[in-house]
């Protein structure tokens, strides 16, 4: 997989769809490649809560998988007029609110069901953040209620005592869109 067969493929999938854009420009990064499209209409690519950029990037996704003859879809990820990127930012920046509220009490906190994605973007945040080394994550949950429990990794417990994790509602991340 290239750069000039993800440009080429990506545009005749936009290109079939009616989808305007100016631009193609992948780039990898680490381990996945990001696809920047340039468009004068964002929001039209972007579909309702972003479900038509996720389905032109499932498409992407498969088109490359069959071609390459790869056991799992390749890590790839569509943006458009930089909405993934907003909402990275806002995944982490909610994760470092709530690590503030598990270093003042002490507690577990879990945050909303998330994608796999998103899961991701923040167990890595919290990994290599210098000023969260504190505290550690792990998955909780099974499918699309999968979710991300935070805690201090020198949890202070009682023996025999389990800890569960603090629901927060309304934590900004229930319109996550991967």
């Amino acid at each position: 997989m290239g750069t000039s067969f993800l440009k080429e493929t990506l545009g005749k999938i936009l290109d079939l769809l009616n989808i305007p854009y100016t631009d193609i420009l992948p780039a990898q990064e680490g381990d996945f490649w990001r696809i920047d499209i340039v468009s004068e209409n964002p929001s039209r690519l972007i579909g309702w809560h972003g479900e038509t950029l996720n389905s032109v990037q499932h498409l992407l996704k498969s088109i490359v998988r069959t071609k390459d003859n790869l056991d799992r879809s390749p890590f790839l990820v569509l943006d458009v007029d930089g909405y993934r990127k907003t909402q990275e930012d806002n995944v982490r920046r909610i994760a470092e609110q709530k690590a503030d509220f598990v270093r003042r009490t002490g507690s577990r906190i879990v945050l909303a069901p998330m994608s796999p994605y998103f899961r991701r973007i923040v167990h890595l945040h919290v990994a290599n953040t210098p000023t969260l080394q504190d505290l550690t994550t792990f998955s909780h949950g099974e499918g699309e209620y999968r979710q991300i429990v935070l805690k201090l990794k020198e949890e202070k417990m009682k023996i025999g005592e389990e800890l569960s994790p603090v629901l927060v509602k309304d934590d900004g991340l229930e319109n996550l869109d991967v």
